[in-house]
């Protein structure tokens, strides 16, 4: 049997897809495991060994499908659920299976906190894609692989933090999603520990005003390396803090203490991070309470709705720094 798993971003997202590819590769007999994804997305992906090939999008959908379409698949997994995997389900012709992505449902909850959503992560979401072929939730949690030529070590590091260090993932794909920066420096100020600043280069500006401010305990690693390079700083991180973005699914899936920064969005959305069913790492949702209009978007926006921003600058800096205290002290 040859299925053909979409999902063509983002990082989070494709991360977020790895214990259905497990599962299925572990409990289908006989399966070969193809995956489309986004050619840059494809340093999330080609190192996993439950797939059997991959296939990358780059600009032209119509040179995919005709690639695709000279393979014999027998079923499409869609993960993704757009109207670009609507196409190559329509062209392919096979019986496709695609996961409910439930958007009036999480509209409801953003702009009129009606919550309809089931009580189920987008993993086991995910998941449900695989009901045909009987395949069940191993309670494994998520999956993120290095290449076996991986040359990215603490020797990357300053000397400074090669001993040990917190990551800190301060970008986010939304403006509303994002602490600020004045309140990220002063969490750096009470942990009194080497740190490590991961995001793009949009983080930049971000990044250069956390360093300066601590210049003997902050090293800026934003926009300096690759999606696999900055997922070795996670795995080398004691702890990590990141905000609900892409990264802090990396982190889960490698097993990583985490403390999650919540702003406009919020776990009832179902993207909080996944562990496994039996796991004893140590997280935490670090939320401000009693918020009537949290979440207030389904993925982010560039503005707060109200015009408080209180789901970011209510944040308990003080809070966060004692968990973070009370998680290395567990290690």
């Amino acid at each position: 049997m040859r299925l053909l798993f979409i999902r063509f971003s983002s990082i989070g997202d494709i991360v977020l897809t790895t214990p259905a590819i497990r599962c299925a590769k572990q409990q289908i007999p006989g399966v070969e495991i193809h995956f489309l994804t986004k050619l840059a997305m494809r340093d999330l992906v080609d190192s996993n060994p439950c797939i059997d090939h991959f296939h990358y999008l780059d600009k032209d959908i119509n040179k995919t499908i005709a690639a695709l379409k000279k393979i014999q698949f027998d079923y499409v997994i869609d993960l993704h659920h757009n109207i670009r995997s609507w196409k190559i389900k329509k062209a392919l012709g096979v019986k496709a299976f695609s996961y409910q992505k439930l958007s009036i449902r999480k509209l409801l909850l953003a702009k009129l906190h009606i919550n309809l959503l089931p009580d189920t992560h987008v993993c086991d979401r995910y998941l449900d894609t695989l009901k045909y072929f009987n395949v069940t939730n191993d309670g494994k949690g998520l999956d993120y692989f290095f290449p076996a030529k991986n040359t990215f070590t603490a020797a990357n590091l300053p000397t400074s933090h090669q001993a040990g260090f917190i990551a800190f993932v301060i970008g986010a794909s939304y403006y509303n999603k994002k602490m600020p920066v004045d309140k990220w420096i002063r969490l750096a100020q009470q942990i009194k520990m080497p740190i490590v600043l991961v995001g793009g280069k949009e983080d930049m500006v971000d990044a250069n005003l956390m360093a300066q401010a601590n210049a003997s305990s902050i090293y800026n690693a934003c926009g300096k390396y690759s999606i696999q390079e900055s997922a070795n700083i996670l795995q080398m991180a004691k702890l990590v803090v990141s905000h609900d973005t892409g990264f802090l699914h990396v982190a889960a899936a490698l097993k990583k203490p985490t403390i999650t920064i919540w702003g406009a969005t919020s776990p009832a959305l179902q993207f909080e991070a996944y562990y496994p069913s039996q796991t004893t790492t140590p997280h935490y949702n670090a939320i401000v309470p009693y918020l009537p209009c949290q979440p207030c978007t389904k993925q982010g926006d560039q503005h707060c709705p109200q015009g408080h921003f209180a789901c970011m600058q209510n944040q308990d800096i003080h809070l966060i720094a004692n968990k973070v205290k009370e998680y290395l002290l567990i290690q």
